[in-house]
């Protein structure tokens, strides 16, 4: 059984959404490469591994229908996603005009709560009546607030020290609206081709990047000196730098 995926990588965690009927198939495969739930994190935590921003990711399999058979490698599966991609006309597209900052607000260390508030209230309302291009942002119970925004938005966040870092990313976008809800692989095809590679991509090296999957979209962010070499993983040179 296979199942579809959302995908969100925050400033603090990985969270990996999935339908509530696939949800004991999912915790099985993360119990079988080595997770393990921490109460105290309240995340499932996988010891051996060392955690790298962008490079945990996985998606179930196959992006094709569900009976088809599930691909027997990576490379099998980077294939068949691909190649549905293509056929659904999704290429990877760059905004020359956009550049995003990874950051959250700040905890207070005194009473282990979150710190000012009211400032990261006011800095988001002003955001929006901006009408931003692109902010994403991610609250829980367990973690300060968690965003990606056009760094343009930033001056709306006074005084300076209201967020916690400022790492600039490129989103890639992959606009997803013509694929079914329930399509599977695409996070794992996608992101497994520019993490990894595959065998017979001698090319391809590792990029620490993020994932953040929307209702209608998968956008890869990438640092600015990876993003050639991540166009050049995904088939498709970055026309935006031609652009005055």
């Amino acid at each position: 059984m296979r199942s579809s995926i959302f995908f969100i990588t925050t400033y603090f965690s990985d969270y990996t959404i999935v339908p509530a009927k696939s949800k004991s198939q999912v915790i099985r495969a993360l119990e079988d490469r080595g997770f393990h739930f921490e109460e105290s994190a309240e995340a499932y935590i996988n010891p051996a591994a060392r955690h790298s921003r962008g490079r945990s990711s996985t998606s179930s399999i196959d992006p094709l229908s569900p009976s088809t058979p599930p691909p027997a490698t990576l490379s099998e599966l980077q294939a068949r996603t691909f190649a549905l991609l293509k056929q659904r006309e999704v290429v990877p597209r760059v905004d020359a005009d956009i550049r995003l900052l990874h950051c959250a607000g700040r905890w207070d260390d005194n009473n282990g709560l979150p710190g000012d508030q009211t400032g990261l209230q006011v800095g988001l309302t002003k955001c929006l009546l901006y009408q931003p291009r692109f902010l994403s942002l991610t609250l829980t119970g367990s973690e300060a607030a968690s965003l990606l925004l056009d760094r343009r938005l930033m001056s709306n966040f006074e005084p300076d020290n209201i967020l916690l870092g400022n790492k600039e990313l490129v989103p890639i976008m992959l606009d997803l609206e013509a694929l079914p809800l329930q399509a599977t692989g695409i996070v794992c095809g996608v992101v497994g081709k520019l993490v990894g590679g595959n065998a017979d991509d001698i090319l391809t090296r590792a990029i620490e990047m993020l994932y953040l999957s929307t209702a209608r979209a998968g956008i890869v962010m990438v640092e600015e000196k990876d993003l050639d070499h991540a166009m050049k993983a995904l088939q498709m040179k970055d026309d935006s730098k031609d652009k005055p």
